[in-house]
C-alpha cells in the first residue's frame, strides 16, 4: 500500500511571495496611440487649411456673422423652430395616446395621419399648404351639413407665408413626435401599470407619476434629435420666401456674389443652436436618469475638475516600493 502524505502544516507550507519590491508598470496600448496621432494629424490639417486659404474669406464671414438682416433671420429661424416644436409635439403626444386608445376609429384616424405624413417629403407639404387657396376658396367655420357660419375668410388671407411655413412644419413633426412617444410609453413595464393599479393609484396618477418620468428616459433622445432637425428644416422654408436665416443669406449672396463666406454665415448660425440644445439635452437627459443610475454622471465641468485635480494638482508618485 502507498503511504499517505501527511498534511501540511504552518512549517511546511510554501512561502508566501514579497510583492514588495515590484514595479508597476502601466499597460500599453501601441495601436491607441497610432490612431490618435493619425486623426490629429488629419485635424490639424483641416484647420491649417482652413487658416491658411484666403478663398474662406474669413473677413467677410466676421462682417456679416452679426449683421442685422442676418439675425432678423436668425430669430425667425428661432420663433418657427419654437412654435412649430410646441405645437408638434403637444399634437404628437394626442396622437400617441390615440394609438394607444382601445377606440378603433381613434387608432385608425391616427395611424392614417402619420402614415400621410412620414409618407410625403416636407417640401411638398409646404407647397401643398401655401397653395391652399387654389382648392379652397374660402375657409368657414360653422354647423356641417347647414349654412350656419360663424367664421369665414379668404383662403389666401389666411394662409400666409409665416402660417403655410408654421403649419407645415407642425403636422410634419406632429407625426414623427407621435411615434417616439408612443415608444416611449410602450418601454415601461405593463407590470408596474398593474401593481399601481391593484394598490388603488388613479389612472392619472399613474401616468403623470409613473409612466411618463420612465418613458421621458426613452423619449427625449430621440426627441431632441427631432428638435435639432428641425432647426435644420426650417431652412426649406425659403421655397416660400419667408425670411428665415437661410432665405436672408440667399439673398445678400445673390447681391453681394459672396456665396461660401453667407454660407458659412448659416453654417456657423446653425452650429451654434444645435450646440445650445445639445447642452440643454445633456442636463435634461441627466435629470430623468435619476431613477435608473445609482450615480449620475459626471458634468463635463465636474469631469473637468476631476481630471485637473488628479493629474494636474497632483505631485507626481514615485515608483512603487
Amino acid at each position: 500500500m502507498s503511504a499517505i502524505a501527511p498534511p501540511a502544516t504552518a512549517e511546511t507550507a510554501p512561502p508566501t511571495p514579497d510583492y514588495s519590491n515590484y514595479q508597476l508598470v502601466p499597460a500599453r496600448h501601441p495601436w491607441r496611440w497610432v490612431g490618435t496621432v493619425l486623426v490629429a494629424a488629419g485635424v490639424a490639417a483641416i484647420a491649417w487649411s482652413l487658416v491658411t486659404n484666403p478663398r474662406w474669406e474669413w473677413g467677410v464671414v466676421a462682417e456679416w456673422f452679426s449683421a442685422q438682416s442676418v439675425v432678423n433671420g436668425l430669430l425667425e429661424t428661432l420663433k418657427l423652430t419654437a412654435i412649430s416644436g410646441v405645437l408638434g409635439f403637444v399634437l404628437g403626444f394626442i396622437l400617441a395616446l390615440m394609438r394607444l386608445s382601445s377606440s378603433p376609429l381613434l387608432v385608425s384616424v391616427s395611424w392614417t395621419f402619420s402614415w400621410i405624413f412620414r409618407s410625403t417629403p416636407l417640401l411638398v407639404q409646404l407647397l401643398l399648404w401655401y397653395n391652399l387657396g387654389y382648392l379652397y376658396e374660402k375657409i368657414s367655420l360653422g354647423i356641417p351639413f347647414t349654412d350656419v357660419r360663424f367664421f369665414e375668410a379668404q383662403t389666401t388671407t389666411l394662409i400666409s407665408q409665416f402660417a403655410a411655413a408654421v403649419l407645415g412644419l407642425t403636422l410634419n413633426q406632429a407625426a414623427y413626435s407621435a411615434e417616439i412617444i408612443r415608444g416611449g410609453i410602450l418601454s415601461v413595464d405593463q407590470g408596474q401599470l398593474e401593481a399601481a393599479s391593484a394598490l388603488g393609484i388613479p389612472a392619472w396618477k399613474r401616468s403623470t407619476r409613473i409612466v411618463l418620468p420612465q418613458a421621458m428616459r426613452a423619449i427625449l433622445p430621440n426627441a431632441f434629435n427631432e428638435i435639432i432637425g428641425l432647426v435644420k428644416g426650417t431652412s426649406i422654408v425659403y421655397v416660400l420666401a419667408y425670411s428665415e436665416l437661410f432665405y436672408t443669406v440667399q439673398v445678400i449672396y445673390n447681391r453681394t456674389q459672396q456665396v461660401l463666406p453667407l454660407l458659412l454665415v448659416a453654417t456657423l448660425w446653425y452650429v451654434v443652436i444645435t450646440s445650445v440644445l445639445s447642452v440643454f439635452q445633456y442636463y435634461i437627459e441627466r435629470h430623468f436618469s435619476k431613477g435608473a443610475l445609482r450615480t449620475l454622471p459626471l458634468t463635463p465641468l465636474q469631469r473637468a475638475r476631476k481630471f485637473f485635480t488628479t493629474h494636474v494638482a497632483a505631485s507626481p508618485t514615485k515608483d512603487a516600493r
